[in-house]
């Protein structure tokens, strides 16, 4: 599968899938029982799955805000999440 469709395949794929995924590719890795062509393969394939999740939390980081209150403790609004 080249680079492009398999990273066009992970278009679709919620951040629990590709978590599943990354720790299935995770747990065979250190069982070691895979060939080192295959073990380059899926490596890589758990690469692509990692950037997948981390554009999934930056997204979800980007969408989240605090409310903000008056000072008499009173809703007045909301603000960015700090990311710090």
């Amino acid at each position: 599968m080249s680079d492009a469709a398999d990273t066009a395949d992970l278009t679709g794929y919620s951040f629990e899938k590709a978590v599943a995924e990354l720790e299935s590719i995770v747990a065979r890795l250190e069982r070691g029982d895979v060939a080192l062509d295959e073990s380059i393969a899926i490596y890589e394939r758990g690469e692509r799955l990692k950037k997948h999740c981390e554009t999934l939390l930056n997204a979800a980081e980007n969408r989240i805000e605090k409310i903000r209150l008056d000072r008499q403790g009173n809703a007045a609004g909301t603000e960015p999440l700090d990311r710090s």
